[in-house]
Parts: structure tokens; C-alpha cells; sequence
């Protein structure tokens, strides 16, 4: 037999209690003449028997004879049957160790796209884990709040009054811009169908009503939570990326105790502050319209505001801005936690933040007005 010719003897061992399958290889295994073998180990792997390879008269061996062997060796053994080398020489050995580490994991296919089904129930569990986390989220800051009011020395001035001004002084300009701007829109959208009947005067009624009870405090909780609250959300998220976070709990600083607690005490004083604020700019801007367009002057446009507007609809307005608030800064820094890997998740959870905080600011208005209307106020 020519000893570059790669040669392979299969029988069967029927003595043994288990079939085994002898494989005696023979040759030069190279690339140039091992072909023809492939298609033959590839049927001894399927067989479904054990294994044993006899190497002793192998002449050469190169990679693609190394691989063709290990290929061998791995398919017999994932159908959990036993399978061993004998007579190898140590060179051709130590290449079937290099040609096994250096072997890549067969490809994996992508995993089918799932049915509508399927995906109502990710996108189910994806909400249950989002408002759990959120329900643990608020119950910590609640816990620390308590703690801090038992120990008010524990209380980070600084912080609260840097973002009592931004959140607060700084957002009188817009807040007064368009509060001013939708008692305008009321009036002038009243005044056309007030002039039909001769009630000029109610005129106060509907704007003293609908901003005071209504339009103020949501309408500020809207402006607050696309700027303050995204906001907190950016800062908190980009803390994160850069690692800020795990520095703080490295030197012994909770960052819900820094980060967190003032900017939510400070909202929470800031938003009825702005609610009265767009009361005042609302108010003022029906007076405005009501006087060029109704000929309401001033004195009667206050006159009849004090009877129209109750003190139980002022308080009303100015009760939800605190809740308005506490939500507003729990949903904003809860989502600044919630970034991880890169800029781009900074970006994402900010969107996320505004959404869902305008959102839930909606509802519990919403909720409000239901509680109201039962208790008759």
C-alpha cells in the first residue's frame, strides 16, 4: 500500500456486551487524499455506536486530516456514546489539542420570532418586573424619607435649595408664558358663546373655574415633567454610565439619599408655588381678553371671580400639586437608575421618563376628579 494514501478500515466487535465500531486509519491523512474518507466517518458518527480508532498507521497528518478526526470524535460523543484514539503519534496528538481549542461552536440559528400570543405575554411580564421595581423604588425613598425626618441634621441643604431654584425660580418664565396664553384661549373661545345669551359677566366663572380647579395645576405639572423631570432622569442616567453611582456607594453615600430626597422635597414645594403662580397669569389673562373682547372691566372681572371661584376650588387646584409633584421626581430619577450600557440608554430612559410621568400625572388628575365628584367638592 502506497503510504501517501490515506486509507480507513471500519468493522464491527460483536464480542463486547456493547457493539462497538473499529475504525483503523491508515496513510497519509492530508488534504490531498482524505476526501474520499469524509463521506465514511460521517456515516460511523451516525451509526449511534462507540467508537474506537485505531492511529497507529497514519504516515502524516495535517490540519484538515486533524479536523476531520476531532469532527469525528465530537459527533460521536454528543450522541452520548464512547469514543477513544489509540496509537496517535505524539506530534499528531499535540495537533488534535491545538485543532480542539481552536475549535468555533457551530452556528446557532435565531430562535423563531414569537406568535401575538407570546408577545402579549412579554410585553405583560416586561410591565409586571417594570412596576414592581417601581413599587420598590418608592417604598426606599419612603423609608429614607422617614429616616431623614427623625433626623433632620441628616437633611443636604444645599442640594434641595440648587434644585428648588431650578425647578422652581427658574421655570416662572414659561409657566407664566403659557398659563398666560390658555386664559387668553379660554376667554376668547367663551366669548363668542357667552355674547349669544347676554352673560358677558360669567365670563369669571369659566375662567376662574377652569384654571384655578383644572388647568393650572395640570398644565404646570406638564411643563415641570418635560423639563425637570427629564432632567433628573439625564443627570441620574448619565451619573450612572460614567460610574458616579457605584463611587458614591463605594464611600459609604446613598445615592437615593443625595440624589433622590431633594430633588423630590424641592418639587414638591415648588409645584404649588408654580400652581398659584398660573393661577395668577391664567387669571390675569381671561381679565385681558375679557375686557377687549366682553367690555368685562377689571373691578367687575374680580368682583364676580370671588363669587364664582369657592375657597374649596382654590384649595382643590393647589392639593393635587404636591402629588403631582412626587410623581413627577420618583418616575424621573426611578428611570435615571434604570440606564445601563451607553449614552443611547441615557436618551431612552429620558424619553421613557417624560412619557410616563405626563401620563400618571393625567391619571391621578383623572382620579381626582372621580374622588372629588364622590365627596362633593
Amino acid at each position: 500500500m502506497d503510504e501517501q494514501i490515506a486509507s480507513l478500515v471500519i468493522d464491527t466487535d460483536m464480542s463486547s456486551a456493547t457493539e462497538t465500531v473499529n475504525a483503523r486509519c491508515a496513510g497519509a491523512w492530508i488534504v490531498q487524499g482524505i476526501a474520499q474518507l469524509e463521506s465514511r466517518l460521517k456515516i460511523v458518527s451516525l451509526q449511534g455506536k462507540n467508537l474506537l480508532i485505531d492511529a497507529t498507521a497514519i504516515t502524516a497528518l495535517d490540519t484538515s486530516g486533524a479536523w476531520l478526526l476531532h469532527r469525528t470524535i465530537r459527533e460521536v460523543g454528543q450522541r452520548g456514546m464512547n469514543v477513544s484514539i489509540n496509537g496517535l503519534r505524539p506530534e499528531f496528538g499535540a495537533l488534535m489539542e491545538l485543532i480542539a481549542s481552536c475549535t468555533i461552536a457551530p452556528e446557532s440559528f435565531p430562535p423563531p420570532a414569537p406568535n401575538w400570543l407570546a408577545r402579549i405575554g412579554q410585553r405583560f411580564w416586561r410591565t409586571r418586573l417594570g412596576v414592581s421595581g417601581m413599587l420598590s423604588f418608592i417604598g426606599e425613598c419612603a423609608l429614607i424619607v422617614l429616616r431623614l425626618l427623625l433626623q433632620p441634621r441628616r437633611i443636604r441643604w444645599y442640594p434641595f435649595f440648587h434644585n428648588l431654584q431650578t425647578a422652581g425660580f427658574e421655570a416662572l418664565p414659561i409657566v407664566g408664558l403659557l398659563s398666560f396664553l390658555m386664559g387668553v384661549v379660554i376667554a376668547y373661545q367663551g366669548a363668542d358663546q357667552l355674547q349669544r345669551f347676554g352673560a358677558n359677566i360669567f365670563i369669571a366663572d369659566l375662567v376662574g373655574l377652569s384654571m384655578l380647579r383644572e388647568l393650572s395645576p395640570l398644565l404646570t405639572a406638564i411643563i415641570v415633567a418635560g423639563r425637570s423631570g427629564s432632567a433628573y432622569a439625564a443627570q441620574i442616567g448619565t451619573m450612572k454610565v460614567t460610574e458616579e453611582i457605584d463611587a458614591l456607594r463605594t464611600i459609604g453615600i446613598g445615592p437615593i439619599e443625595l440624589l433622590v430626597l431633594p430633588k423630590l422635597l424641592a418639587l414638591i414645594i415648588a409645584l404649588p408655588l408654580l400652581t398659584i403662580y398660573a393661577d395668577v397669569t391664567g387669571v390675569l389673562g381671561g381679565m385681558l381678553m375679557a375686557s377687549s373682547k366682553l367690555d368685562v372691566s377689571f373691578y367687575v372681572f374680580l368682583d364676580r371671580l370671588g363669587d364664582a371661584v369657592s375657597l374649596s376650588s382654590f384649595l382643590t387646584g393647589i392639593g393635587k400639586a404636591p402629588v403631582f409633584a412626587a410623581i413627577i421626581a420618583l418616575v424621573g430619577c426611578y428611570q435615571g437608575f434604570q440606564v445601563s450600557g451607553s449614552a443611547d440608554s441615557v436618551g431612552r430612559q429620558t424619553t421613557v421618563s417624560v412619557v410616563q410621568s405626563i401620563f400618571l400625572v393625567i391619571l391621578a388628575d383623572a382620579l381626582f376628579s372621580v374622588i372629588f365628584n364622590w365627596l362633593d367638592i
